[in-house]
Protein backbone atom coordinates (compact mmCIF):
# COMPACT_ATOMS: atom_id res chain seq x y z
CA UNK A 1 0.00 0.00 0.00
CA UNK A 2 1.53 3.66 -0.93
CA UNK A 3 1.65 6.41 1.51
CA UNK A 4 -0.86 7.99 0.30
CA UNK A 5 -3.29 4.97 0.30
CA UNK A 6 -2.33 4.68 4.08
CA UNK A 7 -2.77 8.20 4.60
CA UNK A 8 -6.31 8.44 3.18
CA UNK A 9 -7.67 4.68 4.96
CA UNK A 10 -6.18 6.30 8.34
CA UNK A 11 -7.96 9.19 7.66
CA UNK A 12 -11.44 7.85 6.96
CA UNK A 13 -10.81 5.75 10.22
CA UNK A 14 -10.09 8.41 12.22
CA UNK A 15 -13.31 10.36 10.74
CA UNK A 16 -15.01 7.69 11.14
CA UNK A 17 -14.16 6.97 14.46
CA UNK A 18 -14.70 10.19 15.71
CA UNK A 19 -18.32 10.32 14.33
CA UNK A 20 -18.80 7.78 16.36
CA UNK A 21 -17.91 9.05 19.03
CA UNK A 22 -19.63 12.43 18.25
CA UNK A 23 -22.58 10.44 17.92
CA UNK A 24 -22.32 8.73 20.86
CA UNK A 25 -21.88 11.63 23.10
CA UNK A 26 -24.90 12.87 21.16
CA UNK A 27 -27.04 10.13 21.99
CA UNK A 28 -26.05 9.98 25.70
CA UNK A 29 -27.00 13.78 26.19
CA UNK A 30 -30.29 14.60 28.10
CA UNK A 31 -32.00 17.70 27.15
CA UNK A 32 -34.53 19.78 29.61
CA UNK A 33 -35.75 23.89 29.37
CA UNK A 34 -38.21 25.19 30.38
CA UNK A 35 -40.24 26.77 33.63
CA UNK A 36 -37.56 28.74 35.92
CA UNK A 37 -40.06 27.38 38.57
CA UNK A 38 -39.37 23.75 38.03
CA UNK A 39 -35.21 24.55 36.97
CA UNK A 40 -33.95 24.09 41.00
CA UNK A 41 -35.94 20.46 40.73
CA UNK A 42 -34.66 19.51 37.38
CA UNK A 43 -31.36 20.91 37.95
CA UNK A 44 -30.51 19.07 41.72
CA UNK A 45 -31.90 15.72 39.78
CA UNK A 46 -29.57 16.22 36.94
CA UNK A 47 -27.14 16.81 39.11
CA UNK A 48 -27.51 13.79 41.24
CA UNK A 49 -28.25 11.78 37.93
CA UNK A 50 -24.95 12.76 36.48
CA UNK A 51 -22.72 11.65 40.06
CA UNK A 52 -24.66 8.60 39.90
CA UNK A 53 -24.14 8.07 36.31
CA UNK A 54 -20.02 8.92 36.81
CA UNK A 55 -19.86 11.16 33.53
CA UNK A 56 -21.31 8.79 31.09
CA UNK A 57 -24.69 10.49 30.37
CA UNK A 58 -24.86 14.54 30.68
CA UNK A 59 -27.74 16.72 31.46
CA UNK A 60 -28.56 19.97 30.10
CA UNK A 61 -30.90 21.97 32.34
CA UNK A 62 -32.38 25.20 30.46
CA UNK A 63 -34.72 28.12 31.55
CA UNK A 64 -37.07 29.52 28.69
CA UNK A 65 -39.56 30.03 30.73
CA UNK A 66 -43.04 27.44 30.69
CA UNK A 67 -44.20 28.66 27.36
CA UNK A 68 -40.50 29.31 25.84
CA UNK A 69 -39.98 25.11 26.70
CA UNK A 70 -42.83 24.18 24.84
CA UNK A 71 -42.00 25.89 21.69
CA UNK A 72 -38.64 24.30 21.95
CA UNK A 73 -40.58 20.64 22.74
CA UNK A 74 -42.92 20.62 20.20
CA UNK A 75 -40.01 21.84 17.67
CA UNK A 76 -38.35 18.29 18.64
CA UNK A 77 -35.48 20.13 20.03
CA UNK A 78 -35.66 19.02 23.53
CA UNK A 79 -36.11 15.78 25.37
CA UNK A 80 -37.96 16.89 28.66
CA UNK A 81 -39.92 19.95 29.21
CA UNK A 82 -40.08 21.95 32.75
CA UNK A 83 -43.66 23.47 33.07
CA UNK A 84 -45.21 25.47 36.02
CA UNK A 85 -48.68 24.75 34.49
CA UNK A 86 -50.04 22.26 32.10
CA UNK A 87 -49.73 22.29 28.64
CA UNK A 88 -52.51 24.15 26.70
CA UNK A 89 -54.27 23.70 24.23
CA UNK A 90 -52.55 25.96 21.50
CA UNK A 91 -49.21 23.81 22.67
CA UNK A 92 -50.69 20.21 21.56
CA UNK A 93 -51.84 21.60 18.55
CA UNK A 94 -48.64 22.85 17.90
CA UNK A 95 -46.95 19.48 19.30
CA UNK A 96 -49.34 17.56 17.28
CA UNK A 97 -48.87 19.03 14.11
CA UNK A 98 -44.78 18.26 14.56
CA UNK A 99 -45.47 14.75 15.79
CA UNK A 100 -44.24 15.17 18.96
CA UNK A 101 -46.27 12.93 21.72
CA UNK A 102 -45.60 13.07 25.47
CA UNK A 103 -46.34 11.85 28.86
CA UNK A 104 -47.15 14.46 31.50
CA UNK A 105 -45.80 13.80 35.01
CA UNK A 106 -45.94 15.69 38.08
CA UNK A 107 -43.06 15.87 40.15
CA UNK A 108 -43.76 18.47 42.82
CA UNK A 109 -45.88 21.18 44.59
CA UNK A 110 -45.17 24.68 44.57
CA UNK A 111 -46.48 27.29 46.67
CA UNK A 112 -46.85 30.45 44.63
CA UNK A 113 -45.55 33.16 47.35
CA UNK A 114 -46.24 36.39 47.12
CA UNK A 115 -43.17 38.95 48.29
CA UNK A 116 -42.40 42.18 49.70
CA UNK A 117 -39.67 44.18 50.55
CA UNK A 118 -38.43 43.73 54.66
CA UNK A 119 -38.59 47.01 55.70
CA UNK A 120 -42.63 47.15 54.14
CA UNK A 121 -44.07 47.92 58.22
CA UNK A 122 -47.35 47.72 56.82
CA UNK A 123 -48.30 44.68 55.52
CA UNK A 124 -48.98 41.99 57.62
CA UNK A 125 -51.47 39.88 55.21
CA UNK A 126 -52.77 40.10 51.68
CA UNK A 127 -56.47 38.90 51.07
CA UNK A 128 -56.78 37.85 47.49
CA UNK A 129 -59.37 40.65 46.55
CA UNK A 130 -56.18 43.02 47.48
CA UNK A 131 -54.07 41.26 45.00
CA UNK A 132 -56.77 41.12 42.59
CA UNK A 133 -57.44 45.11 42.57
CA UNK A 134 -53.15 45.16 42.35
CA UNK A 135 -52.96 42.97 39.31
CA UNK A 136 -56.10 43.27 37.48
CA UNK A 137 -55.81 44.53 33.63
CA UNK A 138 -58.32 47.43 35.09
CA UNK A 139 -55.61 48.65 37.54
CA UNK A 140 -52.94 49.36 34.53
CA UNK A 141 -51.98 52.73 34.72
CA UNK A 142 -54.86 53.52 37.75
CA UNK A 143 -53.99 51.92 40.68
CA UNK A 144 -50.21 53.22 41.17
CA UNK A 145 -50.27 53.59 45.31
CA UNK A 146 -50.80 51.55 48.03
CA UNK A 147 -53.08 53.53 49.37
CA UNK A 148 -55.49 52.84 46.12
CA UNK A 149 -55.39 49.59 47.21
CA UNK A 150 -56.14 50.02 50.82
CA UNK A 151 -56.72 53.51 52.32
CA UNK A 152 -54.72 51.98 55.88
CA UNK A 153 -51.90 51.42 53.53
CA UNK A 154 -49.60 54.38 52.91
CA UNK A 155 -49.53 57.15 49.90
CA UNK A 156 -46.31 55.56 48.37
CA UNK A 157 -45.94 54.28 44.96
CA UNK A 158 -46.84 51.13 44.27
CA UNK A 159 -43.55 48.94 42.84
CA UNK A 160 -44.93 45.97 40.76
CA UNK A 161 -42.45 42.86 39.87
CA UNK A 162 -44.09 39.90 38.73
CA UNK A 163 -43.73 36.31 36.18
CA UNK A 164 -43.29 37.18 32.45
CA UNK A 165 -45.92 36.41 29.75
CA UNK A 166 -44.00 33.02 28.73
CA UNK A 167 -43.92 31.97 32.33
CA UNK A 168 -46.37 29.28 33.53
CA UNK A 169 -46.51 30.65 36.87
CA UNK A 170 -47.65 34.31 35.49
CA UNK A 171 -50.31 32.03 33.32
CA UNK A 172 -51.57 30.31 37.10
CA UNK A 173 -51.21 33.80 39.71
CA UNK A 174 -53.62 35.34 36.99
CA UNK A 175 -55.69 32.77 36.86
CA UNK A 176 -55.87 31.94 40.70
CA UNK A 177 -56.05 35.77 41.69
CA UNK A 178 -57.45 37.63 38.44
CA UNK A 179 -60.38 34.77 37.66
CA UNK A 180 -58.79 34.30 33.91
CA UNK A 181 -55.28 32.99 32.57
CA UNK A 182 -52.95 35.64 31.18
CA UNK A 183 -55.55 38.45 32.12
CA UNK A 184 -53.20 40.79 33.69
CA UNK A 185 -51.87 44.65 34.08
CA UNK A 186 -48.70 45.09 31.41
CA UNK A 187 -47.39 48.00 33.42
CA UNK A 188 -44.86 45.96 35.84
CA UNK A 189 -41.39 44.75 35.83
CA UNK A 190 -41.60 41.32 34.14
CA UNK A 191 -39.34 38.55 33.79
CA UNK A 192 -39.37 34.94 33.47
CA UNK A 193 -35.91 34.84 35.52
CA UNK A 194 -36.81 34.89 38.81
CA UNK A 195 -33.58 36.02 40.02
CA UNK A 196 -34.50 39.26 38.61
CA UNK A 197 -37.40 39.54 40.57
CA UNK A 198 -35.73 38.62 43.55
CA UNK A 199 -33.25 41.69 43.14
CA UNK A 200 -35.92 44.30 42.10
CA UNK A 201 -38.03 43.87 45.75
CA UNK A 202 -34.98 43.00 47.68
CA UNK A 203 -34.08 46.99 46.45
CA UNK A 204 -37.45 48.53 47.36
CA UNK A 205 -39.28 49.33 49.97
CA UNK A 206 -42.39 49.86 48.09
CA UNK A 207 -42.05 47.10 45.59
CA UNK A 208 -44.09 43.60 45.84
CA UNK A 209 -43.31 40.63 43.79
CA UNK A 210 -44.58 36.77 43.05
CA UNK A 211 -42.53 33.33 42.23
CA UNK A 212 -42.22 30.33 43.36
CA UNK A 213 -41.87 28.90 46.77
CA UNK A 214 -38.27 27.79 46.54
CA UNK A 215 -37.02 31.56 45.02
CA UNK A 216 -38.19 32.52 48.74
CA UNK A 217 -36.49 29.86 50.62
CA UNK A 218 -33.51 31.06 48.86
CA UNK A 219 -33.54 34.54 49.49
CA UNK A 220 -35.61 34.92 52.95
CA UNK A 221 -33.06 37.03 54.38
CA UNK A 222 -33.44 39.47 51.63
CA UNK A 223 -37.43 38.99 51.41
CA UNK A 224 -40.68 38.59 53.22
CA UNK A 225 -43.32 36.43 52.48
CA UNK A 226 -46.86 37.58 53.11
CA UNK A 227 -49.49 35.09 54.44
CA UNK A 228 -52.52 35.23 52.00
CA UNK A 229 -56.40 35.19 53.16
CA UNK A 230 -58.40 33.30 50.22
CA UNK A 231 -61.83 34.32 49.34
CA UNK A 232 -64.43 33.54 51.59
CA UNK A 233 -62.14 32.61 54.80
CA UNK A 234 -61.10 34.95 57.45
CA UNK A 235 -57.54 32.72 58.36
CA UNK A 236 -54.16 34.32 56.51
CA UNK A 237 -51.95 31.30 55.40
CA UNK A 238 -48.10 31.48 54.64
CA UNK A 239 -46.71 29.29 51.77
CA UNK A 240 -45.10 26.51 53.10
CA UNK A 241 -44.67 22.58 53.08
CA UNK A 242 -47.46 22.02 56.20
CA UNK A 243 -49.38 24.49 54.34
CA UNK A 244 -49.63 22.74 50.72
CA UNK A 245 -49.63 19.39 52.03
CA UNK A 246 -52.64 19.92 54.44
CA UNK A 247 -54.81 22.01 51.56
CA UNK A 248 -55.23 25.35 53.44
CA UNK A 249 -52.78 27.73 51.11
CA UNK A 250 -54.75 28.45 48.80
CA UNK A 251 -55.46 29.07 45.85
CA UNK A 252 -51.66 29.95 44.79
CA UNK A 253 -50.65 26.06 45.36
CA UNK A 254 -50.14 23.96 42.72
CA UNK A 255 -48.63 20.80 41.22
CA UNK A 256 -45.51 21.40 38.62
CA UNK A 257 -44.14 18.90 35.96
CA UNK A 258 -42.06 17.69 33.58
CA UNK A 259 -43.06 16.55 29.62
CA UNK A 260 -41.70 13.64 28.80
CA UNK A 261 -41.25 13.46 24.13
CA UNK A 262 -42.16 9.49 23.34
CA UNK A 263 -39.37 9.61 20.75
CA UNK A 264 -36.80 10.44 24.06
CA UNK A 265 -38.46 7.59 26.08
CA UNK A 266 -36.99 4.99 23.45
CA UNK A 267 -33.68 5.92 24.41
CA UNK A 268 -32.06 4.53 27.52
CA UNK A 269 -30.46 7.42 29.05
CA UNK A 270 -34.10 9.62 29.03
CA UNK A 271 -35.86 7.05 30.43
CA UNK A 272 -32.92 6.29 33.18
CA UNK A 273 -33.27 10.05 33.84
CA UNK A 274 -36.73 9.96 34.46
CA UNK A 275 -37.15 6.84 36.39
CA UNK A 276 -34.25 8.36 38.74
CA UNK A 277 -36.29 11.40 38.70
CA UNK A 278 -39.59 9.91 40.39
CA UNK A 279 -37.77 7.87 42.45
CA UNK A 280 -35.71 10.44 44.39
CA UNK A 281 -37.84 14.01 43.62
CA UNK A 282 -39.61 13.67 47.37
CA UNK A 283 -36.18 13.83 48.90
CA UNK A 284 -34.61 16.59 46.41
CA UNK A 285 -37.55 18.26 45.78
CA UNK A 286 -37.74 19.25 49.41
CA UNK A 287 -33.91 19.93 49.66
CA UNK A 288 -34.53 23.23 47.41
CA UNK A 289 -37.22 24.35 49.06
CA UNK A 290 -40.66 22.70 46.82
CA UNK A 291 -43.20 20.58 48.90
CA UNK A 292 -42.89 16.70 47.90
CA UNK A 293 -45.72 14.75 46.52
CA UNK A 294 -46.87 11.89 48.48
CA UNK A 295 -45.67 8.43 47.44
CA UNK A 296 -48.44 7.14 46.04
CA UNK A 297 -48.67 9.89 43.47
CA UNK A 298 -44.91 9.81 42.73
CA UNK A 299 -45.79 5.42 42.11
CA UNK A 300 -48.75 6.73 39.86
CA UNK A 301 -46.87 9.11 37.77
CA UNK A 302 -43.69 6.13 37.51
CA UNK A 303 -46.62 3.63 36.31
CA UNK A 304 -48.15 5.85 33.97
CA UNK A 305 -44.09 6.79 32.56
CA UNK A 306 -43.22 2.84 32.14
CA UNK A 307 -46.77 2.37 30.58
CA UNK A 308 -46.37 5.91 28.01
CA UNK A 309 -49.54 7.02 28.99
CA UNK A 310 -49.20 9.54 26.41
CA UNK A 311 -51.18 12.65 26.65
CA UNK A 312 -52.42 15.63 28.91
CA UNK A 313 -55.25 14.83 31.76
CA UNK A 314 -55.95 18.92 31.59
CA UNK A 315 -57.50 18.80 28.08
CA UNK A 316 -55.52 22.23 27.05
CA UNK A 317 -56.66 24.24 30.54
CA UNK A 318 -54.96 24.72 34.07
CA UNK A 319 -57.21 23.96 36.72
CA UNK A 320 -56.82 25.81 40.39
CA UNK A 321 -57.62 23.74 43.08
CA UNK A 322 -56.77 20.09 40.89
CA UNK A 323 -56.35 17.28 43.21
CA UNK A 324 -53.60 14.83 41.84
CA UNK A 325 -55.31 11.50 42.86
CA UNK A 326 -57.62 12.68 40.27
CA UNK A 327 -55.35 13.89 37.69
CA UNK A 328 -53.35 10.72 37.37
CA UNK A 329 -56.09 8.64 36.89
CA UNK A 330 -57.81 10.56 34.14
CA UNK A 331 -57.80 9.62 30.56
CA UNK A 332 -54.88 11.33 28.67
CA UNK A 333 -55.43 13.28 25.44
CA UNK A 334 -52.83 14.64 22.45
Amino acid sequence: MTNRKYATLLGALIAGAVAVVAASAQAQTVKIDGSSTVYPISEAVAEEFQKAKKGTIKVTVGISGTGGGFKKFCRGETDISDASRPILEKEMKDCAAAGIKYVELPVAYDALTVVINPKNTWIKEFKVEELKKMWEPAAQGKITKWNQVNPAWPDAPLKLFGAGSDSGTFDYFTDAINGKEKASRGDYTASEDDNVLVQGVSRDVNAIGYFGLAYYVENKDKLKAVPIVNKGSTKAVSPGIETVMDGTYQPLARPIFIYVSEKAMARAEVKEFVEFYLTHGAKLSKEVGYVPLGKQHYDLAMKNFKAKKLGTGFGGKAEVGVKLDDLLKREAKL
